[in-house]
């Protein structure tokens, strides 16, 4: 085929992009490459009879693509408008992309637990033919690790009224996120309160979370030093003054760059 003939096989090739018919599809791409071609060497001169021997294709089916203006115009009543297993269950697929969920074997898992009876590969071709190419609405964007964090550690009444909002939404989505803030807001009320006494209960209840093991863990990890935990919960009496000056040292000897000597540690000490 001549460079000309190919320049104009695609420009005939370049609508078919912008039709809505779905791209992707074997047998699509192919009707459009063979509309492309016939049209381009009748475009060039040659005949019916001449087209059909040089594609190898019968002259009747040459004459239906001649006649067809669009590629598209030849999948009237073909593979399209067949009913398949699938079609009771594109409304459903249809909502869930809308929805966001856009992984192909995870909705073909969904359908199937609702009794789809076919494989996955059906789930795939649907999805990449029709839903590909769809807008999808731009939902609100989920709140952050650290937003939901600061939300569940903060005192409810020091929370401003858009995060206890923000937070109400985040608990009723997620049932095991709402349990987590219950034992945190709870092991809160025995650290503000000093109910140390209440901590045998709050572990064994942490504990029986099987769902959120990190919580377990901790809750666990208690009871190597109880009675010190104990303490720190029920007694008045802390170590934070003394942790603080002994954070205050270390950043005073970091400061000086390994100088840190006793008698310069000392000077700063008493100047500051």
């Amino acid at each position: 085929m001549s460079a000309e003939l190919s320049a104009h096989a695609q420009e005939e090739a370049e609508p078919a992009a912008l039709s809505p018919w779905p791209t992707g599809h074997r047998f699509a791409e192919r009707t459009r490459a063979k509309h492309a071609t016939i049209h381009a060497l009748l475009a060039a001169g040659h005949s019916k009879r001449f087209v059909a021997r040089q594609l190898g294709m019968t002259l009747n089916t040459v004459l239906r693509f001649s006649r067809a203006t669009t590629p598209e115009e030849m999948f009237t009543g073909q593979w399209q408008s067949r009913a398949t297993r699938l079609d009771d269950y594109k409304p459903y697929i249809d909502q869930r992309w809308q929805e966001g969920c856009t992984n192909a074997w995870k909705l073909w898992e969904e359908i199937k637990e609702q009794g789809y009876p076919r494989g996955y590969a059906s789930v795939r071709d649907y999805v990449s033919r029709t839903l590909r190419g769809k807008p999808q609405p731009v939902g609100p964007r989920p709140p952050s690790a650290r937003s939901v964090t600061r939300w569940i550690l903060t005192h409810p009444d020091a929370l401003p009224e858009g995060d206890q909002l923000h937070l109400k939404a985040a608990l009723a989505n997620c049932p095991d996120l709402t349990t987590l803030a219950e034992h945190v807001r709870s092991f809160a009320h025995m650290l503000t309160h000093l109910r140390g006494d209440r901590l045998p209960e709050w572990i064994e209840a942490a504990s029986a979370t099987a769902e959120l093991p990190s919580l377990r863990h901790f809750a666990q990890h208690l009871l190597r030093d109880l009675d010190a935990v104990t303490a720190g919960l029920t007694l008045s009496w802390n170590s934070g003054v003394v942790e603080g000056h002994v954070n205050r040292i270390k950043m005073l000897k970091r400061q000086m760059f390994g100088r840190a000597g006793f008698e310069l540690l000392r000077k700063r000490v008493l100047l500051a």
